[in-house]
């Protein structure tokens, strides 16, 4: 018997909200942790990206969030990245606009004069990352005196990313009675211990998710010939809606980026080094659909959260096979299947072996040309009983 959000307790007004947008059915994350959300208690929800959990705590913040004072919200989201930030705002901001609320996101590399401005209007959810919210309160303009409700969102890439401190800190400075959640893909070392410390008799979900980073997309290993390479990657990207592709270096990023706008494909790059405004811009128009492909670093990646990326090519092989998960990732996100594919010189085919035999894939490393019409849709390739897995041919010298 499928489950409604109304039966799990969710308002009408925000159930219609919700039917606006398409949302019918709750994601296992949601049927799981909303009710207990809604009843106050502190939640510990585990979960990967992409499992619909902003929704899930979403819900809980606009039926629960009361109306704030200048500079005292009453609701606060920390974020590791100022990318997920706009993103968890802009995805919450429908629901507690219905109950006349707001949201504001706050995070570094913007002007903080503008943000501390935005604050004394009074928004009742903050969404922040942790460096930036310190010094706001150091600054005095923002205080967590009224805070009710706290969500650590992606708390295993905060502790990756070495924000846990941060975190810690702005959890011991919320003195009144509040509930917390937290969202993790895994629940072990420094986010076992912002459990421990931080939450008030927390109740547990767990999403079983065996092996779904790796079943839930059609993946493709592609030998390819370096002179070809580019021609490869754009003859994907041209086929694809939104495709995100990985490199290494950011140098690389904007390379291969201005050698794909070379071959007519829509390319922009996304790192570190470019301006927080180019990055943003970026990434809206990747999430509008505006721009069809991103080209980006592993830590840039960090920072997209887009449910309708249909192909991620690793350009540059990962280092390891929690690199591929991690990137691959991006995609079949949602419930949805997505392809993936990896571009391999003849020189790494010993790499790519083992990396296939960590993530439990046994496929064939397949001969490519850039005028192969196969790679304008991967999600329906279908290898004809004359392919042959090229590795079987051609000897290695591995040692």
């Amino acid at each position: 018997m499928t489950t409604t959000f109304d039966a799990l307790g969710v308002a009408p007004d925000l159930v219609a909200v919700l039917a606006e947008q398409g949302i019918t059915e709750p994601f296992p994350v949601q049927e799981m942790t909303i009710p207990d959300a809604l009843a106050g208690r502190d939640v510990c929800g585990k979960a990967k990206t992409g499992s619909g959990k902003t929704l899930a705590f979403g819900l809980a913040l606009a039926e629960r969030a009361g109306e704030s004072r200048p500079s005292r919200p009453r609701s606060l989201v920390l974020v590791p990245t100022r990318e997920l930030a706009n993103q968890v705002a802009g995805e919450i901001a429908p629901l507690v606009e219905v109950r006349g609320r707001t949201v504001q996101a706050v995070y570094g590399g913007t002007d903080v004069d503008r943000q501390t401005r935005a604050l004394r209007k009074g928004p009742d959810i903050v969404v922040a990352t942790p460096g930036r919210l310190i010094d706001l309160i150091e600054r005095q303009a923002i205080s967590l005196a009224d805070i009710e409700v706290v969500v650590l969102d992606e708390a295993d890439r905060m502790a990756d990313m070495g924000f846990l401190p941060q975190v810690e800190w702005v959890l011991r400075h919320v003195d009144r009675p509040h509930q917390t959640m937290l969202f993790s893909a895994t629940l072990d070392g420094a986010v076992d211990h912002v459990v421990r410390v931080h939450l008030s008799d927390p109740v547990f979900h767990e999403v079983q998710s065996e092996r779904i980073e790796v079943d839930d997309m059609d993946h493709r290993f592609l030998f390819v010939h370096q002179m070809d390479k580019v021609k490869v990657a754009a003859a994907i990207c041209g086929g694809a809606e939104r495709c995100l592709v990985f490199v290494r270096t950011k140098r690389g990023a904007d390379r291969l980026a201005r050698q794909l706008q070379r071959e007519g494909v829509t390319a922009r790059p996304i790192h570190g080094d470019l301006h927080q405004g180019v990055r943003e811009r970026a990434l809206s128009d990747f999430t509008d659909g505006k721009l069809h492909v991103l080209v980006a670093t592993d830590v840039a990646a960090r920072g997209i959260h887009v449910d309708e990326i249909d192909v991620v090519v690793h350009y540059d092989p990962p280092e390891d096979h929690k690199g591929y998960v991690h990137r691959s990732g991006r995609t079949a996100r949602a419930g949805t299947r997505g392809a993936v594919a990896t571009l391999v010189l003849w020189d790494q085919e010993h790499d790519i072996r083992m990396l296939q035999r960590r993530l439990g894939l046994d496929l064939p490393l397949v001969e490519v040309f850039s005028n192969d019409t196969r790679l304008a849709d991967l999600a329906a390739w279908h290898d004809d009983s004359d392919d042959h897995d090229v590795a079987d041919e051609v000897e290695v010298d591995v040692a």
